[in-house]
């Protein structure tokens, strides 16, 4: 069996971060790691994920680093160099798992595939009672989200449908080189591809992309697109719309990828292996 660390990106959430954490106590799968990527939370955080780890029936990780602005990529780096898991999971500290997610990235992991997930979207005004009445969303059946979805608190509730979950349906790589609308909120890699690709390009600067860079570059490695929509399911919290003033920056750096057949991070893993 595969060793699985899952890895949650969080800054400054707590709140979020708490509901995100309970939510792994129901996984029907429990045979995998948690590492916590902190992009320089304060105190806070720290203490949370030091409390969870005491009463977690699997090992939990906390790896931080000062806060300079939004650094998504290397904290992800940081925590990819202290496992030794065989395939990571990404996520983030306010995407609430659902109790197959692990489970369904087990199933679908497969040599030479990245599996990437969807999400379905809460309103902030149902967001808002999540967090202040700590709903274990975790626990909700069909109906409970066909009522949410009829009150307008979820945009959708398709992802949370089962389908082909043993991984060897055909449809799910029927893209196989599709990069768009891969994220970081829920996609599966092997370690070793990671790091022949070099992890994350820590050469973005702010918000944006570097999720989509990862990707493409796996995809020149020869890593292809399996689907893991149906099998991985999610709920994401609401939040405000990031700083995006370094946007258009970022996208000329991708267009430059996608014009290009590198695979390797200019800026990645390595900075932390050596």
């Amino acid at each position: 069996m595969n060793r699985i660390s899952v890895v949650v990106t969080t800054y400054n959430r707590p709140d979020a971060l708490e509901r995100v954490l309970s939510a792994y106590l129901s996984q029907r799968d429990h045979d995998f790691e948690l590492r916590i990527a902190d992009d320089g939370s304060t105190e806070d955080t720290r203490r949370l994920v030091e409390h969870f780890a005491t009463r977690a029936p699997f090992p939990v990780h906390h790896a931080w680093h000062e806060d300079k602005g939004f650094r998504a990529a290397a904290i992800r780096n940081r925590a990819v160099t202290t496992t030794e898991a065989d395939y990571v999971v990404f996520t983030d500290g306010d995407c609430i798992p659902l109790p197959g997610f692990v489970a369904g990235h087990r199933a679908l992991a497969e040599p030479g595939w990245f599996v990437a997930g969807n999400r379905l979207l809460l309103s902030r005004r149902f967001t808002e009672r999540v967090l202040r009445e700590s709903l274990a969303l975790e626990t909700y059946g069909a109906l409970d989200w066909a009522y949410r979805f009829l009150r307008r608190d979820v945009n959708r509730i398709t992802p949370l449908l089962r389908r082909g979950v043993a991984g060897q349906a055909a449809w799910r790589r029927r893209q196989p080189d599709r990069w768009q609308g891969a994220k970081t909120c829920n996609l599966g890699v092997w370690r070793a591809d990671l790091l022949r690709v070099n992890g994350f390009d820590e050469t973005f600067s702010g918000w944006g992309l570097e999720d989509s860079d990862l990707v493409i570059r796996l995809l020149h490695a020869g890593v292809r697109h399996k689907n893991g929509r149906f099998a991985t399911p999610l709920a994401h919290l609401w939040h405000a719309e990031n700083d995006r003033s370094r946007l258009a920056r970022n996208q000329d750096q991708l267009d430059e990828l996608l014009a290009s057949d590198r695979t390797r991070a200019r800026s990645g893993l390595d900075r932390y292996l050596s």
